[in-house]
């Protein structure tokens, strides 16, 4: 297979998906690759490296012509819905269920969108997905008490007090990776941590790994609407897979919160969960609604690209490997896991989140692929 992998053109992305690490073990593997200019440059990676480990640097527009499956780390930015074509491979994060242009630009085009985020591991966790989460989630805590601070428009709160003072409080909607490694991070800050949650062995689990130092409750809009009043970060990591997120606090709630508080709104890529949200970039974080601080970055991780990049090649690159070797159609049959990151297929939907979001009709993948 000819594999590309592209540059990030996204506003304030700095990763890049794959290392000469990871390229070299694919060009060993028989496989041609090709390397967009500069692709790797934003993290101190040289396009010298890439050819040094068998692979060709070319432009975008031979990038395009010539690879069979397209590796990149963000979703298609409006410039690039038509850079694709029938039966290409994109995998990447997709985050499709908010975005219904770049549904249609797949449709239309008929390219095979294998989504980061919706491939599963054996017992239904996201692994490609995972190392983001985990990311995203301390970076939450440290930007949320960054923008905490006067200077910055908050409340002038630190969350780990001193003597004589009272802690800051931290409310996390959803404990899952993002929420446990939002929690780590307050924890260490030596924040007042509360995680809400509706999975009752979630809760159980977390009670047990942190032993008593963060309160664990079930998660109900009345104690969501309670807690926030006395919050002074409030971490949204509300997560549905492949599913539009649902919003967990409304504009109404706003007026109850302290003013100068944060709301992180970590699920911003999937819609966000406050009804107030709307998606920011690095170079202009966070907007401020009824004296509440929104930082609603939809691309978290990419602020430390390096950590990132590294991460998510380790996770991504047995994938990249099976579906290079295989083919989609034998390593999505093969492999629940894939099957599962298939969204697009052939101009269909075959993720039914997703269909059911848009209203459009859901197509059974398994169906398709053995048509061919």
């Amino acid at each position: 297979m000819i594999i590309g992998l592209a540059k990030e053109i996204k506003k304030g992305e700095y990763r890049v998906a794959m290392s000469p690490m990871g390229v070299a073990e694919i060009v060993n593997a028989g496989h041609d690759f090709l390397v967009e200019k500069d692709a790797g440059v934003q993290i101190g990676i040289a396009n010298a490296e890439y050819e040094k480990v068998g692979a060709k640097i070319v432009t975008r527009k031979k990038l395009v012509d010539n690879a069979e499956m397209i590796v990149k780390v963000k979703e298609l930015q409006v410039e690039e819905f038509n850079m694709l074509g029938q039966g290409q491979i994109l995998f990447s994060y997709l985050h499709l269920a908010p975005d219904l242009a770049q549904t249609k630009a797949l449709l239309k085009n008929k390219v095979t969108g294998v989504a980061f985020e919706t491939v599963t591991a054996r017992d239904g966790s996201l692994p490609l997905l995972t190392p983001m989460s985990e990311v995203a989630g301390k970076m939450a805590i440290q930007q949320g008490a960054y923008f905490l601070t006067k200077p910055q428009g908050g409340s002038g709160v630190l969350l780990g007090g001193v003597p004589g003072t009272q802690k800051g409080n931290v409310v996390i909607i959803g404990g899952g990776v993002v929420g446990t490694n939002a929690a780590k991070i307050a924890i260490g800050m030596g924040a007042n941590v509360t995680i809400v949650d509706k999975s009752l062995p979630r809760l159980r689990y977390l009670e047990e790994i942190f032993a008593g130092r963060l309160t664990v409750a079930y998660s109900t809009d009345g104690l969501i609407q309670e807690l926030i009043q006395t919050a002074d970060i409030v971490v949204g990591a509300v997560l549905i897979p492949g599913a539009s997120a649902p919003r967990v606090i409304t504009k109404k709630m706003l007026k109850t919160m302290k003013p100068g508080s944060v709301l992180v709104d970590v699920a911003i890529d999937q819609g966000g969960c406050f009804e107030t949200s709307k998606a920011t970039f690095h170079f202009d974080p966070v907007y401020t609604v009824d004296g509440i601080i929104h930082y609603c970055v939809s691309n978290i991780p990419g602020a430390v690209a390096q950590t990132s990049s590294k991460a998510l090649e380790a996770a991504i690159l047995p994938y990249v490997k099976t579906i290079a070797n295989k083919g989609i159609v034998q390593a999505a049959l093969d492999d629940t896991g894939i099957l599962n990151g298939l969204n697009t297929l052939d101009g269909k939907i075959v993720f039914k989140a997703i269909a059911d979001g848009f209203g459009m009709k859901y197509h059974d993948p398994i169906k398709l692929l053995k048509q061919y």
